[in-house]
């Protein structure tokens, strides 16, 4: 077994106007303050990295990452969130995502997702020059307003869309196996990978491939009311990221799942600060361990209710006291009796 690094947390949800939110320098010192040993960064804000000269040289990587390094932090990955959302994006939600892209490619699709798709795969040449095995991003959707099946979707509509998504996907898979870096879907609402039978389906569509893996993140399970310990059984082999982010579900007479068109505040499924929901981190960081996960517990901040200082200061000791040191040997070796060969033939009658 492994142990898991950490604490580590992902900074898009701290970025600012004002210092220490507005630079790399100041945000670093932050989180130092505040105990964590490494920072997710997203690739898509320009204050804290240059994502295609980050692809194109790697003396600017290794600057970048002495730079983090005298706040006493690492790099744990890079993430292109906001880009791998535009790699499929439904016409619905044209003009809500064009925000995500440069002025020169809005109200044109096609040029969008040329931009997302090029974004992504400079992630995987960034992430591989910064010397780091795991890349997170969304996968987009093209299939999201068709979810719940009503009107009856017509046949062959979902095999259609998990064949363009993956069309659109593989090039970039390629191109982070020919640097040898895995690509992690955050599974997440909105997203046509939202849960383990999409992410399954869409792998199948890619034959496979083995690129194709997953950023664990289960407070998107719990909003879901899918069994996020179970998730782990299945696809530990795929479990390459782990965002640690915790959230609550609460249905009551008036709403559940779909949430009531509310905000989130008023939501019956909402995310919390660490330790203020319904997640069960003890039995995640164990069956992580167990399956020998060694990446990085990154928190994800987001809640409802608690300030966010409040909860990067919260979040570091409690990834802290949830990591495991891994046993390098078994509880009960001082039993241990050293039959040979022999001596197990005698113990079974067979000699």
């Amino acid at each position: 077994m492994k142990t898991i690094k950490g604490p580590a947390i992902f900074l898009a949800q701290f970025m600012g106007d004002e210092a220490p939110f507005n630079s790399l320098e100041g945000i670093c010192q932050y989180m130092a303050n505040h105990g964590y040993k490494g920072v997710q960064i997203p690739a898509w804000d320009d204050r804290l990295i240059d994502l295609e000269k980050a692809a194109e040289s790697k003396t600017y990587c290794d600057e970048l990452k002495g730079k983090v390094a005298e706040f006493g932090l690492e790099i744990t990955e890079l993430a292109t969130h906001l880009q791998g959302q535009l790699v499929a994006v439904h016409p619905a939600y044209n003009s809500m995502f064009d925000a995500f892209a440069p002025e020169e490619v809005h109200n044109n699709p096609k040029a969008r997702t040329e931009w997302a798709i090029n974004q992504v795969t400079m992630g995987a040449k960034a992430s591989r020059n910064m010397g780091l095995d795991s890349h997170v991003t969304f996968s987009g959707a093209l299939l999201w307003p068709f979810v719940y099946p009503w009107p009856q979707r017509p046949a062959g509509l979902v095999e259609m869309g998990f064949k363009e998504l993956a069309d659109r996907w593989r090039p970039i898979l390629d191109a982070h196996e020919e640097v040898g870096v895995d690509c992690c879907y955050e599974l997440h609402p909105g997203e046509d990978l939202h849960d383990g039978i999409s992410f399954e389906m869409f792998v199948e569509e890619l034959g496979g491939h083995k690129r194709a893996n997953i950023n664990y993140d289960p407070s998107h399970f719990v909003l879901q009311a899918l069994d996020y310990l179970d998730f782990i059984d299945i696809y530990h082999e795929r479990i390459k990221a782990f965002h640690v982010k915790d959230a609550e579900f609460n249905p009551t007479g008036r709403q559940g799942v779909y949430g009531g068109y509310q905000g989130w505040v008023k939501r019956a499924g909402r995310f919390r600060s660490l330790g203020d929901g319904e997640v069960d981190f003890t039995g995640i960081f164990s069956k992580l361990s167990q399956y020998d996960y060694d990446g990085w517990a990154v928190l994800e901040w987001e809640c409802a209710i608690k300030d966010s200082d409040q909860g990067a200061a919260e979040g570091a000791p409690f990834i802290s006291d949830h990591l495991i040191k891994v046993t390098e040997r078994a509880f009960d070796d001082f039993a241990d009796a050293g039959v040979d060969e022999a001596g197990n033939k005698k113990i079974l009658g067979l000699d």
